[in-house]
């Protein structure tokens, strides 16, 4: 007897259901390992039959795939939320520091899962290309948002670039790196202040 026919849910049962077995999968992969998890434990996570999983995926890969995408689009949301505003360029200060905050926010409830998703992007072209597209996607939107709010004038796509390195550098070292030595108050005033410099 050969696999069943993966489907594409419809009704929104089906569709909760393939969602939650994404969210524990990925959960799952995250916190025991790619190569540590299996399928039927994905199954029992998610509260489903191993034979549903299989209705609506090929494998675990396939899981964890669909969670890196939206691992990867939660991640830049808050660079694209901020890309829909309009601003007074005199508030954008306050508008780069809600943005860090709200990064940092994501970085720290994902933390766990952090190291299983870092090491699997530098081994994995796949899930490497997703967090590109999404990081690209992310620089062009908020370069938009800079011109669109007559914020800099120059090297717009160069500079937005930077910037979203610059605030990702900055939730690494609060998150996963800290140092006892470090004021993070003064370190976050300080790269906001790079920021608004640099868009000057």
């Amino acid at each position: 007897m050969g696999k069943l026919e993966i489907r594409e849910p419809t009704q929104k049962r089906s569709i909760e259901k393939k969602n939650k077995i994404i969210e524990s999968g990925f959960e799952l992969i995250c916190k025991k390992g790619f190569h540590n998890t299996n399928t039927a434990e994905i199954a029992k996570a998610a509260g489903v039959s191993t034979g549903i999983v299989y209705q609506y995926f090929k494998d675990k890969r396939d899981i964890f795939m669909y969670g890196i995408e939206q691992y990867a689009k939660n991640l830049m949301f808050p660079i694209n939320q901020i890309s829909l505003k309009k601003i007074d360029k005199k508030n954008i200060y306050n508008e780069i520091e809600s943005v860090i905050d709200d990064l940092v926010k994501f970085h720290a409830s994902t933390k766990s899962s952090h190291e299983e998703i870092i090491a699997i992007q530098h081994s994995d072209q796949e899930v490497n290309e997703i967090f590109h597209r999404y990081e690209l996607e992310a620089s062009t939107n908020f370069a938009n948002f800079l011109v669109d709010n007559n914020i800099g004038s120059k090297d717009i796509n160069e500079k937005s670039h930077f910037i979203l390195s610059i605030m990702d550098d900055f939730c690494h070292e609060v998150v996963y790196h800290r140092h006892d030595n470090l004021n993070y108050d003064v370190m976050k005033d300080l790269v906001i202040k790079t920021i608004v410099n640099l868009l000057d």
